[in-house]
């Protein structure tokens, strides 16, 4: 097969996705205006009713964004300096990011080369006297090992969260992501799978008491209104957004059987090849948020997909440990080899389910022309 270069696969395609729901998100859109209820309100409590029903949980709190979910997690379970709080080195920032704007210190362990989830063989060996929580990573759709962390942190008395930003509706043996720590945190930034248009987020947990803290601190502290028996802030989800994020969550578990229908194309399609598919654990139900392959000279691969009009993305280049911000630790490169592999190694392609055949295919054999030519 010759590559076309008039054909564009771009990483993610909203639009496409959108033709296919505007009736549905327009109408949605258009109540939100005629009741011009903005903040809160019934599209608010709607939501955080059908995602704790969807996660398998008691309770869902909404909020701005997946990085204050993981922020008011923290808070919520009164982390705070003197605090040491274990996370993955390899993941999106906010997973440490928050923990240190907490006052705490993140500690991290390296990931597990073929999920690219927390190695939970490493984990014991982080706790210190100091450490008062596991925020565990569920990275790319795929849940991380939950029984096995919760396990330990149950062993030592640690609050566990699970840093779902990416993989609400995956499972480890049928329990969904969030369902299984103190506190499940979800982000709805429009590149996810579940995606608004614009920034969200959601707390999910069993725990009544701890939903009730999490929703004071979401809005200020405040019940009834102007009566503030904490201090907290302003994180509260537009009823736009979550208008909006009521539609999508309809069709969610088609779109990631789309996705998985995609991955396993281009399983297929790499099959034979030198490119290093994705893992899938069979206890899980992977969503591909992203299909994440590791390859030699991932850079230049990179720039040869971009001529050849393919979207793609490095998640991520600089692992969380050797970050500049968080020098003062002392970490050195070398001290989280599995996390710096990957970050070198990784390359996601599109995996988004309004793809065509020919796209994939496409997407693929460049992908096999560069890897198994270079």
């Amino acid at each position: 097969m010759s590559t076309n270069t008039t054909i564009k696969v771009p990483l993610l395609d909203l639009r496409a996705q959108y033709d296919t729901i505007r009736t549905e998100v327009d109408a949605a859109v258009q109540g939100v205006m005629e009741s011009c209820h903005f903040i809160g309100g019934p599209e608010v409590s709607a939501l955080e009713q059908e995602v704790a029903r969807y996660s398998q949980t008691a309770h869902a709190v909404a909020c701005a964004s997946g990085t204050d979910a993981i922020l008011l997690a923290l808070w919520t379970l009164g982390i705070g300096p003197g605090d040491e709080v274990i996370c993955p080195a390899y993941t999106f920032f906010a997973t440490a990011g928050t923990i240190a704007n907490n006052g705490a210190t993140p500690v991290f362990v390296d990931v597990d080369p073929k999920t690219y989830n927390m190695d939970t063989h490493l984990l014991e060996a982080a706790i210190t006297p100091r450490t008062k929580a596991v925020v565990a990573v569920s990275l790319f759709g795929q849940c991380c090992d939950m029984p096995t962390i919760k396990a330990i942190c149950d062993k030592h008395q640690l609050f566990l969260i699970e840093d779902a930003a990416q993989s609400i509706g995956s499972e480890w043996e049928g329990k969904r992501s969030g369902s299984m720590s103190d506190f499940g945190t979800f982000s709805f930034f429009p590149s996810k799978n579940l995606g608004g248009a614009g920034d969200g987020g959601m707390i999910v947990t069993q725990n009544a008491e701890l939903a009730e803290k999490a929703r004071l601190l979401c809005n200020h502290g405040a019940k009834p209104k102007y009566y503030h028996s904490l201090v907290g802030t302003n994180s509260r989800l537009d009823a736009l957004q979550a208008a909006i994020l009521r539609v999508k969550l309809r069709h969610l578990d088609r779109w990631s059987e789309g996705r998985a229908k995609n991955a396993a194309l281009y399983n297929q399609l790499f099959e034979g090849s030198r490119v290093g598919r994705p893992y899938h654990d069979t206890r899980t139900r992977h969503i591909y948020n992203q299909y994440v392959i590791r390859v030699p000279k991932r850079d230049e691969l990179k720039k040869f997909l971009g001529e050849k009009n393919i979207g793609c993305e490095v998640y991520y280049p600089v692992p969380l440990h050797v970050q500049k911000c968080f020098a003062h630790l002392g970490y050195k490169e070398g001290s989280m080899p599995v996390s710096e592999a990957a970050a070198a190694e990784t390359i996601a392609l599109p995996i988004y389910p309004e793809l065509s055949e020919e796209q994939l295919r496409y997407v693929a054999q460049c992908v096999r022309d560069f890897v198994d030519n270079a």
